[in-house]
């Protein structure tokens, strides 16, 4: 699932983005249309999405695609 969504990031509708971040970061804040996620560590990549009609913004599927990244390199052993 992860990577066919976070393959194209021009193309990602932001119910399968916000599905993806829910699964792998738990249930967001939402502050007015602002999707904000908790991460396991300070600072970037943060990830707080808002939609653009009903696809993700280009760049906040990069910051997604960049902390999953990261959680999947902290998990490692």
């Amino acid at each position: 699932m992860k990577s066919d969504i976070l393959d194209n990031p021009s193309n990602v509708m932001f119910q399968k983005l916000l599905a993806l971040c829910r699964e792998k970061f738990g249930e967001p804040r939402i502050a007015g249309s602002h999707h904000i996620f908790k991460t396991p560590w300070p600072g970037d990549p943060r990830i707080n999405l808002q939609r653009d009609g009903k696809m993700a913004k280009p760049y906040q599927v990069l910051q997604v695609k960049k902390a999953i990244e990261k959680l999947e390199r902290t998990h490692e052993t």
